[in-house]
C-alpha cells in the first residue's frame, strides 16, 4: 500500500500530462511543434530529451530504409517510444502509457515527427523527399573540369552511376579517371556537339544528361533533342530555357509578372538607326545588349552617340559569334550598381524556394571574379522583397530545377531583374557553405521528380562565405589567359576552406578552353572571418608553370573599401586594383622558377670548372715555381 501511495505522489502523473501534451491530435507546422517540444524542455526537460533522442535513434537506425520515413509505422514507433519511456522510468503504470501513446489521434503527430524531426541534426540538409527506386540510374556529364567532377561526386553519394565525356585534350583528366565510364568524343569542339552527345548516352545506357555550366548547360535544343530521345535534361524543360535564353521575352514575361525591369526596348533593335533613336528617348548612358545570351558577350556601355555608332556593329559580330545570334536590344545603364542574385529551387509540383543571396559585384568586363553570400547591402526587409520577386520570376515561366535569378540594386535599394540562368551556377559553392544544402544533388533529385519538403521559413543561412575564381590568367597584362603545365600545385587547407579544382601537379592548361583553375571558397562566422580567412588561403595556394589571378584576388581582398563592403561593378575601376596590381609589380622583385633556379645552379658549376681548368693550365701555382727552383739549385751543386 505504501508502494502504491508512493506512486501516486510521483512524477507519473506530470509526466503523462507532458505526453499528453506532446501527443495532442493537432495537424501543426514543424515550427510551432519546435515551440511546444521548447516549452516541454523547460517545464519537464526528462521527457523532452527522451522522446527526441528516441525519435532521432530510430531516424538514424532507419536512414538505410528510406521508405519507411516516407509510409512510416506508427504503431511500432509509439511502441519503441512507450517501452523506453518505462524502462526509464519503472514505477509508471505500464498500461495507461502505452494507451496515451499508442492513441489513434495522435498519429498525425507522430507521422510528422518521423518525417521531420531527424533533419534538424543533420549539417546537411536534404531539401527534397525522393524514393530511391525513382532515381536515376546512370548519369552522363556533358561537361568537364571542376563541374565535371562536382557533379560525378554528388551522384556517388546518391548511389548514382556516371557516364562523362571528353575531347583529346581531356583524356587524363580526373573526372575521366574517376567517372564510372568515359568516353571520348573527338576533338576540341566535342562538348558541343548535341547529337554525338545523345548518341553516347543512349548507347551506354544513361537515363539523364548533366550539362554543368557552360557549352550546351543553356542551349534549348540540345534540351529538346533530349526530350525527344526521352533522355532527361538535368535542367528546366527546353520550352522554359528558350523563354529565359531570348533575353527580349524573358523582359516581357517579368514586366507582365509584376517584376522591376529597366527601362528599355520591348523588341530587337532593328539597326543602327533604331539604336540612335531608343537612346535619345531612353537617355544616356544605355547599354546594348545580345538577345542570344550573356556572360558580358556582345554588350557594350554607350555614353553618347559617337560610342553609339562605334560599338553597335562589333556588338552585333561577337553576339553572332558567341550565339549564333546577332540580335541586340537596349537597356538604361545603371551607374554602379551591386549585382544581387537569388538561388532557387523548383520542383515539379509549383513548389518554389529561394536559399538567399550572393553578391557578385566585383567583376571586370561584365565577369565575375569574386562573390560572396549573403550580401552586406541586404537588410531582413530587402531581402524578403527580393526573394519574394525571385520567387514570382520563377513562377512566371513555370521553372523547374535549380536555378538563378539575377538583379541590379542601385544606390536608393530600387532592383531590377535583369535575367535568369536556368543551371547551376560558377559560384553556387557560397550557398551551400551557409545553408548546408548540396545543390548540385538536389539539382539530380528534383529532375528525377523529387518534392521539396522544406518551406521558405525553414531555410536558415549560417555565417559568411567568399569565392575567388583562379584562372590561368595575367591580371597585369589586361588578363591575358595564359597556357602550359602546371609544375607545381598544393592548395590550401583548414577549418572553413573549400577547393573546388581538378587541376593538379602536371596538368595541362588548354589554350582551347576555359582558363578556370579552381574556385576557393573561404567561409566563417562573420564577413571578417572569411575574409582573413581567404587571405591566409591565397598565401597558402601554390600554383607554379602559369599565372594566375590569386595576385589581384589579394589585393582586393586587402583593400578598406572592400573590407567594408563599399562595393559596386565598378569597383575595380574606382579603386585602382589594375593599377595598383602593376605598381606590386614593379617594385617586387621577380621570384625564380624551380627550372630557372636549376640553370643558374648549374651555369655556374659548369662556368667554375671551366675556369679551375683554364687557371691550372695557364698558370702555375707560385709554390710549384718556388719548388722547381730549389730542385734546379741543389743539381747545379751537385
Amino acid at each position: 500500500m505504501q508502494d502504491k501511495a508512493i506512486r501516486k505522489e510521483r512524477k507519473p502523473t506530470h509526466l503523462e500530462r507532458a505526453i499528453n501534451t506532446l501527443l495532442s491530435p493537432v495537424e501543426i507546422s514543424y515550427h510551432a511543434l519546435q515551440k511546444i517540444l521548447r516549452k516541454t524542455h523547460d517545464s519537464v526537460p526528462f521527457v523532452y530529451h527522451e522522446v527526441e533522442s528516441l525519435i532521432k535513434s530510430q531516424l538514424v537506425g532507419l536512414e538505410k530504409d528510406r521508405t519507411l520515413l516516407h509510409s512510416p509505422n506508427v504503431e511500432e514507433f509509439t511502441r519503441v517510444i512507450a517501452d523506453n519511456i518505462i524502462k526509464k522510468v519503472p514505477n509508471l503504470d505500464e498500461a495507461k502509457i502505452h494507451q496515451i501513446v499508442a492513441d489513434k489521434s495522435s498519429k498525425s503527430f507522430l507521422d510528422m515527427l518521423t518525417r521531420g524531426l531527424g533533419n534538424a541534426f543533420e549539417q546537411e540538409k536534404d531539401f527534397t523527399v525522393l524514393k530511391k527506386e525513382r532515381l536515376f540510374k546512370k548519369i552522363l556529364i556533358a561537361n568537364r573540369g571542376e563541374i565535371a567532377l562536382r557533379v560525378i561526386r554528388a551522384c556517388k553519394e546518391l548511389g548514382i552511376k556516371t557516364v562523362v565525356v571528353y575531347t583529346k585534350h581531356d583524356k587524363d583528366s580526373l573526372a575521366v579517371r574517376f567517372a564510372d565510364q568515359a568516353a571520348c568524343i573527338g576533338t576540341t569542339n566535342g562538348y558541343l556537339e548535341p547529337k554525338k552527345i545523345v548518341k553516347i548516352a543512349k548507347k551506354t545506357n544513361a537515363d539523364a544528361i548533366h550539362p554543368g555550366y557552360g557549352f550546351l548547360a543553356e542551349n534549348a535544343d540540345f534540351a529538346s533533342l533530349c526530350e525527344k530521345n526521352n533522355i532527361k535534361f538535368i535542367g528546366p524543360t527546353s520550352k522554359t530555357i528558350s523563354i529565359l535564353g531570348h533575353k527580349i521575352e524573358a523582359r516581357e514575361v517579368m514586366i507582365n509578372a509584376g517584376i522591376p525591369v529597366l527601362s528599355g526596348t520591348r523588341k530587337t533593335l532593328n539597326n543602327e538607326t533604331h539604336a540612335l533613336e531608343v537612346a535619345d528617348k531612353i537617355n544616356y548612358p544605355v547599354i546594348i545588349k545580345a538577345v542570344g545570351g550573356g556572360g558580358g558577350k556582345g554588350m557594350r556601355i554607350i555614353r553618347s552617340k559617337k560610342e553609339l555608332t562605334e560599338g553597335y556593329k562589333s556588338a552585333e559580330l561577337e553576339a553572332a559569334m558567341s550565339f549564333g545570334n546577332s540580335k541586340l536590344y537596349m537597356e538604361k545603364y545603371l551607374e554602379d550598381p551591386r549585382h544581387i542574385e537569388f538561388q532557387i529551387l523548383a520542383d515539379h509540383y509549383g513548389n518554389i524556394i529561394h536559399l538567399g543571396e550572393r553578391e557578385c559585384s566585383i567583376q571586370r568586363k561584365h565577369q565575375k571574379l569574386i562573390e560572396e553570400a549573403p550580401s552586406v547591402a541586404l537588410n531582413k526587409k530587402l531581402r524578403e522583397r527580393m526573394g519574394n520577386a525571385a520567387i514570382e520570376s520563377v513562377s512566371a515561366v513555370g521553372y523547374q530545377g535549380a536555378g538563378t535569378v539575377e538583379f541590379l540594386l542601385d544606390k536608393n535599394n530600387n532592383f531590377y531583374f535583369i535575367e535568369m540562368n536556368t543551371r547551376i551556377q560558377v559560384e553556387h559553392g557560397v550557398t551551400e557553405m551557409i545553408t548546408g544544402v548540396d545543390l548540385v544533388k538536389e539539382q539530380i533529385m528534383i529532375a528525377s521528380g523529387a518534392e521539396l519538403a522544406y518551406k521558405q521559413g525553414d531555410i536558415k543561412v549560417n555565417g559568411w562565405a567568399i569565392e575567388c575564381r583562379i584562372n590561368a590568367e595575367c591580371p597585369e597584362n589586361e588578363f591575358c589567359p595564359d597556357v602550359g603545365v602546371i609544375t607545381n600545385y598544393l592548395p590550401p587547407g583548414g577549418p572553413g576552406i573549400r577547393v573546388c579544382s581538378s587541376c593538379h601537379t602536371g596538368h595541362v592548361i588548354s589554350p582551347h578552353y576555359d582558363s578556370l583553375i579552381s574556385k576557393l571558397m573561404c567561409g566563417g562566422k562573420t564577413r571578417n572571418e572569411a575574409i582573413v580567412r581567404m587571405r591566409r588561403a591565397l598565401d597558402e595556394y601554390i600554383i607554379e608553370g602559369v599565372k594566375t589571378t590569386m595576385p589581384f584576388h589579394k589585393i582586393v581582398l586587402n583593400n578598406k573599401q572592400f573590407c567594408k563592403g563599399n562595393i559596386s561593378t565598378s569597383f575595380i575601376e574606382k579603386n585602382n586594383i589594375l593599377e595598383d596590381l602593376k605598381k606590386q609589380k614593379k617594385t617586387k622583385k621577380k621570384e625564380l622558377s624551380k627550372k630557372e633556379k636549376l640553370l643558374i645552379v648549374t651555369t655556374a658549376a659548369t662556368k667554375y670548372a671551366e675556369s679551375k681548368r683554364t687557371y691550372s693550365h695557364t698558370r702555375t701555382n707560385s709554390w710549384v715555381m718556388a719548388g722547381r727552383q730549389e730542385l734546379m739549385n741543389n743539381s747545379e751543386e751537385l
